[in-house]
């Protein structure tokens, strides 16, 4: 395990030889997109907060449970199946939990499952486990975490490098500190280690300055983009680039970039309209899932900018967390309703089939 700390200095250390096929569903060869006019089919109910996804070969999916610790099979046609309870996971009463997961890119070969988590004794950890072995928990990187704002998201990119969304922890400082995780996005190794080349040295941070980002999902030139929730005015679409300051606490949104040492969102949201949670891309369209809206809007990718947003099921599902493109094409999405207002069968999967 690696456990950072202002005061840690990482060693040397071989890293691996990663293959880059069989990454994400951001790497889809599937031409078809989402008809987001169609019914969908539910895929499973019941569930206690589904919070990460990612998909199994065959066409399955690996989900997290929030409240229950729980990482869950789930598949058409199928019942959900119990893969791993996560011990330690701390559920306070903001927004940690079990969160993120993430198949390792080597998954084929080494059947590892990551997931992120805020534990007991004050810490959130990445770990990692492997898929049908009784194999004890492993935790590749562990870092002081807040009572709120705790991110979450967990993916690897199509470098083969492995990020993570960290809020600020309810602490606005932690942003702009870069001897504190709080308020970045992390690039390390599979292993938890700070992946080569990033910005700061011996340091696992790729960007900073950011509040409570939940969203990651890379376009088909490789670019970054993370969604954040705000503070009391609107919500933001960041473009990630190494080494860049999003500005929190200093700004919310669009403002000053202080002669260029600050970086602006792509695009931003009333906080009423938005919450931004889950993202994904399929082909030159941005998918978001929203709590606060109750929505899921799509964005048009045109060059260097987003285009106009449209709003999908205002209201019709409830709270969304995640959406994921499936390697079909069909986009998954899950609803969040619980403990707030649960619906009949909530909290659901949904999947929408593809044109």
């Amino acid at each position: 395990m690696t456990t950072y700390a202002p005061t840690l200095r990482w060693t040397a250390a071989a890293l691996i030889a990663l293959s880059l096929t069989g990454l994400t569903a951001e790497a889809s060869s599937s031409s078809r997109t989402p008809d987001l006019g169609a019914a969908p089919a539910v895929i499973a109910t019941d569930i206690q907060m589904p919070w990460g996804m990612a998909f199994l070969p065959g066409g399955d999916a690996l989900i997290t449970e929030r409240q229950t610790s729980r990482v869950l099979r789930i598949g058409p046609g199928r019942e959900p199946e119990l893969v791993r309870t996560i011990p330690d996971v701390y559920l306070p009463g903001g927004d940690g939990g079990l969160l993120g997961l993430d198949l390792s890119p080597r998954f084929a070969w080494d059947k590892r499952v990551y997931v992120y988590y805020t534990a007991v004794g004050g810490e959130s950890r990445i770990a990692r486990f492997t898929l049908g072995t009784d194999e004890p928990l492993e935790v590749v990187l562990a870092f002081t975490r807040g009572e709120n704002h705790s991110g979450g998201r967990l993916k690897f990119g199509p470098d083969g490098m492995l990020y993570a969304t960290v809020g600020d922890g309810r602490n606005p400082g932690n942003a702009q500190d870069l001897t504190n995780l709080n308020g970045k996005i992390l690039r390390v190794t599979p292993d938890g280690r700070p992946a080569p080349g990033n910005p700061f040295p011996h340091s696992p941070i790729w960007s900073y300055g950011h509040r409570n980002p939940e969203g990651l999902a890379w376009d088909a030139r490789g670019r970054m983009y993370s969604s954040e929730f705000g503070e009391d005015a609107v919500d933001e679409i960041n473009l990630i680039r190494p080494g860049r300051n999003y500005g929190w606490p200093m700004v919310e949104g669009m403002g000053d970039t202080d002669n260029g040492r600050l970086t602006n969102p792509l695009i931003t949201f009333p906080t009423a309209e938005a919450g931004p949670s889950g993202m994904a891309i399929s082909g030159n369209t941005l998918y978001m899932a929203c709590l606060t809206g109750q929505r899921l809007y799509t964005m048009p990718l045109v060059k260097d900018r987003i285009g106009e947003p449209k709003a999908y099921f205002p209201g019709v599902h409830g709270r969304l967390r995640t959406v994921e493109i499936a390697p079909d094409g069909a986009l998954w999405l899950t609803t969040s309703n619980h403990p707030r207002q649960p619906r009949e069968g909530d909290d659901r999967v949904l999947r929408y089939p593809t044109r």
